[in-house]
């Protein structure tokens, strides 16, 4: 499984948002399955720190760029500082999100998530794909989240950038059958992740919440399984049955267990 995982999407993969859960966790599964990695994010320590881990562990090759893809032209920066790599797969991973009534969101915060969650992934796509073409084999990574499948209320902006990283995965993924490029979406339920503090989340109350591992861990090896992954059982089961419902009744639903 690991040496067919490296001939199809090795020998580099490009992880954004590396400095922390799931991102974190994509580079440790990918530096224990061979490949060499360019890790982006902000903090640029955080990054030198996973760096040192992994190349102590595994012996690969890491290249560390610091960006904030909150800029719009940081994934143009990107692009070109991995020109002379041959970078097979992509991992589109940063992101954050906003909780609360929606006109209590700060709203340059907002436009900052939408570049984020929306405008990089897009930018990256149109960039690597020309590249992955030329490879005639690869894959795109893009990380949204179960809250993508609907418009989740008190989560409104989240769940909107998100549902745009599906639809672009989902798009993607129809343009490239058959190309040798792999396109995979993935929508993790609660996951552990500093991110949920910086939202106000107790991860304590929340259920099912699963390691970030073990969600980058699923999401690798269902990368040929595209268009959509949805890494926790639980997660699934719960918006299958949301979905099942009459929207109306499914947004009720989950606006007044949001209050609660």
């Amino acid at each position: 499984m690991t040496s067919a995982f490296w001939d199809r999407y090795g020998p580099v993969s490009l992880v954004t948002g590396a400095s922390s859960g799931i991102g974190w966790a994509f580079a440790e599964e990918l530096a224990e399955r061979g490949f060499d990695l360019v890790l982006t994010a902000r903090r640029a320590d955080r990054l030198a720190e996973l760096g040192a881990q992994i190349t102590a562990a595994h012996s690969v090759k890491v290249r560390i760029i610091e960006a904030d893809l909150g800029d719009p032209v940081a994934p143009a920066l990107l692009l070109d500082q991995t020109r002379d790599l041959d970078i097979g797969l992509v991992v589109s991973n940063a992101g954050f999100g906003l909780k609360g009534p929606h006109e209590a969101n700060d709203a340059a915060a907002m436009t900052e998530m939408v570049m984020v969650n929306c405008n990089a992934p897009f930018q990256l796509a149109h960039g690597f794909i020309p590249r992955l073409r030329q490879r005639q084999t690869g894959g795109l990574l893009f990380t949204s989240s179960i809250e993508g499948l609907m418009g989740c209320p008190y989560s409104a902006a989240y769940s909107a950038s998100k549902a745009l990283v599906i639809a672009l995965g989902e798009a993607l993924w129809g343009e490239l059958a058959g190309s040798g490029i792999d396109v995979l979406t993935l929508c993790p339920g609660a996951t552990e992740s500093e991110a949920a503090a910086k939202q106000g989340i107790d991860m304590a109350k929340l259920q099912n919440v699963m390691p970030a591992r073990d969600v980058a861990r699923l999401a690798l090896d269902n990368l040929a399984e595209g268009p959509t992954f949805i890494s926790s059982e639980a997660y699934k089961a719960s918006f299958d049955q949301l979905l099942a419902l009459p929207r109306r009744d499914a947004l009720r639903a989950m606006a007044a267990g949001m209050k609660g």
